[in-house]
C-alpha cells in the first residue's frame, strides 16, 4: 500500500468517525398556544370587525385627516423603520446568495527567483521545454482564468438560512405596520386632548366672566352693609385661582401642539382645528369582531408570529452545523511562463476539480452553544407570541368596556352640569335677596366648574376609547 491510499483511507475513516460522532444534543423545545376565548365579554359573535375600515374612514374630521397623512409621510421614526425593511431585505439577498456557486475570474502576473543552488533551482537548469537552454531567470508567470465554488446544501442549512432571514424581514414589516397603527391612535389622541382642552379653556373664560359678575354683586353688597369686606376678599380670591387656571391650560396647549408637531416631524406650529367640533363629537358604534381575528388583524401578533418562525428556523441551522458539509471548487483557464506561450493548447492549459467533506470531530462546543442558544430563542419568542397574543385580547376587552362605561359616565355628568348650571342662577337670586349666603355662592360656582371639567375630560376619554379600540383590534396599518 503506497504512501496516496494510506492518506486516503485514512480520510475515510476520519469522515466515518466524525459521522458517528454528530450526536445532537437534547433540548426542550416549546410549541406556542394560539388559543383564544371564542368572544368578548357581553359582545355579540358577529365577525364584522371594525379593523378592517380604513382610517380615512374610521377618523372623519379633515384637520385629522391632514395631521394623519403628513405624520405618514415625515414621521422620523416611522421612516427610520422602513430602513430596518431595507435592512432585512438586503439579509435576504444574501441568505440566498449563500447557497448559489460563486464563480470568479482572476488573472495575474509575477515573477519567481530562486537560488541556483537551492534544490528547485538545480532541477530548473535544464528544461525539456527549451533544449539545451536553462529555465529563465528569473522566471516569469501570466495567468488568468474561471473558478467556482459550491457548497452542496445537503442539510437545508443554507436554505433554512434564508427562510430565516425572510421570516426576520416579514416582521419588520409587521414592525412597521405596528408603528403605524400606533402612530396614527398617538396623533389622533393628542388631537382630542387639543379639542378638550380648548374646550376647557372656553370654560374658564366663561366662568371668569360668572365670577366677575358675582364679584360685582358682593361689592354692592358690602357697600350696602349686607356683607363684610370678608365676602369680598373670598370671591376676588376665587376669580384670580380661576384666571390662573387658564394659564395652565394654555401651556398644556401649547405642549399638545408641540407633541402633535413632532408627531408630523416638523417644528412647532399652530395646529388647525375645529375648536367647536368637541361638544358634538359621538363615537361611532365599533364592532370588535371575534377574538381569532386578532391573529390576523394585529399587525405586533404577526410580527411575534414572524419572529417565532425564524427562531424555528435558525434551530435548524444550529443543527445542521453538527453534520458533515460538502463543497465543490473547480477552476479552469491559462498559465505560461511566457505571455506569448499564454494561450497555447493545451500545453498552457490548466484546470482543476475537486470535492471535499468537513466535518466536526473534536471540541464541538461552540456548536453546541449555538445550538442550546438557538433553542433558548425559540422558546423565548413562543412565550413573547403567547403574551402578545394575551396583551392583544386584554387590550381590546378595557378598551370595549372603557367605552360603554364612559358613555354612561358622560350622560349622567352632562345631567350633573345642567343641574348645577341652574343652581348658579338659583344661588346667585337667593344671595342678591339675601336668602342664602356667601359660601353657597363660591360652593355652587366652584362645583359647576369642576363638573364642567369633568364633563370635557369625559369626553376626551370616550374618544380616547374610540380611538385605542380601533388600535387594540388592529385597524389603521392597512
Amino acid at each position: 500500500m503506497n504512501n496516496i491510499q494510506k492518506i486516503t483511507y485514512a480520510g475515510f475513516a476520519c469522515v466515518l468517525l466524525s459521522l458517528g460522532s454528530c450526536k445532537v444534543p437534547s433540548v426542550v423545545s416549546k410549541e406556542e398556544n394560539k388559543t383564544v376565548p371564542s368572544a368578548y365579554a357581553n359582545v355579540s359573535q358577529d365577525s364584522t370587525n371594525t379593523a378592517k375600515l380604513q382610517w380615512k374612514a374610521y377618523f372623519t374630521d379633515r384637520y385629522l385627516e391632514n395631521l394623519i397623512d403628513t405624520a405618514l409621510k415625515n414621521n422620523q421614526e416611522l421612516n427610520i423603520t422602513l430602513q430596518e425593511i431595507e435592512i432585512a431585505r438586503s439579509e435576504v439577498r444574501a441568505r440566498k446568495g449563500e447557497y448559489l456557486p460563486f464563480v470568479g475570474f482572476n488573472a495575474g502576473a509575477g515573477v519567481d527567483k530562486v537560488g541556483r543552488y537551492t534544490n528547485i533551482g538545480a532541477s530548473e537548469a535544464t528544461t525539456e521545454i527549451m533544449p539545451g537552454k536553462e529555465t529563465p531567470e528569473p522566471l516569469q508567470d501570466y495567468k488568468f482564468g474561471l473558478s467556482a465554488s459550491w457548497e452542496i446544501d445537503i442539510w437545508n442549512k443554507l436554505h433554512n438560512a434564508k427562510k430565516s432571514a425572510l421570516s426576520h424581514y416579514l416582521a419588520t414589516v409587521e414592525g412597521r405596520n405596528f408603528v403605524v397603527t400606533n402612530l396614527i391612535a398617538e396623533i389622533a389622541n393628542s388631537y382630542y386632548e387639543l379639542l378638550a382642552l380648548d374646550n376647557q379653556l372656553a370654560i374658564v373664560k366663561q366662568n371668569i366672566e360668572i365670577q366677575n359678575n358675582a364679584l360685582g354683586i358682593v361689592r354692592l353688597q358690602k357697600e350696602a352693609a349686607r356683607v363684610t369686606e370678608l365676602a369680598v376678599r373670598r370671591f376676588e380670591a376665587q376669580v384670580l385661582n380661576t384666571k390662573s387656571l387658564q394659564f395652565n391650560i394654555q401651556q398644556q396647549i401649547t405642549e399638545t401642539e408641540n407633541k402633535i408637531n413632532f408627531l408630523v416631524g416638523r417644528f412647532p406650529q399652530t395646529i388647525d382645528r375645529d375648536r367647536s367640533a368637541f361638544e358634538n363629537l359621538t363615537p361611532a358604534k365599533v364592532q370588535a369582531g371575534i377574538p381569532s381575528q386578532l391573529l390576523e388583524n394585529r399587525p405586533d401578533i404577526k410580527q411575534a408570529e414572524m419572529e417565532l418562525m425564524a427562531a424555528k428556523l435558525d434551530i435548524k441551522v444550529a443543527k445542521a452545523r453538527f453534520y458533515p458539509s460538502l463543497g465543490i471548487s473547480a477552476g479552469i483557464g491559462y498559465q505560461a511562463f511566457n505571455a506569448k506561450y499564454l494561450l497555447d493548447t493545451p500545453e498552457s492549459l490548466i484546470y482543476s476539480f475537486a470535492g471535499d467533506l468537513v466535518a466536526p470531530l473534536i471540541n464541538r462546543n461552540a456548536i453546541k452553544a449555538s445550538y442550546i442558544s438557538a433553542n433558548a430563542k425559540q422558546i423565548q419568542a413562543a412565550f413573547n407570541y403567547e403574551r402578545t397574543l394575551v396583551n392583544a385580547y386584554v387590550e381590546v376587552a378595557n378598551q370595549l368596556a372603557k367605552m360603554n362605561n364612559m358613555e354612561q359616565s358622560y350622560t349622567l355628568k352632562a345631567e350633573q352640569v345642567k343641574k348645577l348650571n341652574e343652581s348658579i342662577t338659583i344661588s346667585n337670586d337667593l344671595f342678591r335677596s339675601a336668602r342664602a349666603d356667601y359660601m353657597e355662592v363660591l360652593l355652587t360656582q366652584r362645583d359647576a366648574l369642576e363638573s364642567k371639567f369633568e364633563l370635557i375630560e369625559t369626553k376626551k376619554q370616550q374618544m380616547n376609547a374610540f380611538v385605542d379600540v380601533y388600535k387594540a383590534l388592529g385597524g389603521g396599518w392597512n
